[in-house]
């Protein structure tokens, strides 16, 4: 059983990505096979710093964070395998190395990503998923650093 202590960070992270998702263009959703993908990017300097801390955020005004998360048919968290890369409109293509958070019964994916003002990001990533399969979820994001 979790204590309220472990509880408030579970709740503030859930919270923040909720409300950050409007800043990042809303958070999107994909399907993919039998499986929803919901993902956003979100700046990292929106978190706290003893969020930040906890969940190992690089926060600054070049950074963002991706986050993912991937549902099957009943809605239940998935675990799956994932690589990607984040390419600029200048075809500068950096790898996405995502972290598995668990909490509770939801599983989501974190990788931080690096962007200048008004870059347009193209995000690649590949899901393997349990049964084994490959999905390729692909997407793109203009990224301001006053937080529009």
């Amino acid at each position: 059983m979790m204590n309220s202590r472990s509880m408030v960070p579970t709740a503030a992270v859930a919270l923040l990505l909720l409300f950050s998702a409007g800043q990042a263009h809303a958070e999107q959703k994909k399907r993919l096979g039998e499986y929803d993908v919901h993902y956003a990017v979100v700046q990292s300097t929106f978190f706290s710093e003893d969020i930040a801390l906890q969940y190992d955020i690089v926060r600054g005004p070049d950074r963002a964070l991706v986050n993912l998360s991937i549902l099957d048919d009943q809605d239940r968290p998935v675990a799956v395998a994932l690589e990607g890369t984040a390419t600029n409109l200048l075809g500068q293509t950096a790898g996405l190395d995502f972290r598995e958070i668990r909490e509770g019964p939801a599983i989501y994916y974190l990788a931080d990503v690096r962007y200048t003002d008004r870059d347009t990001l193209r995000f690649r990533v590949r899901i393997t998923t349990p049964d084994g399969r490959a999905h390729t979820l692909e997407f793109q994001q203009q990224m301001f650093r006053d937080g529009r």
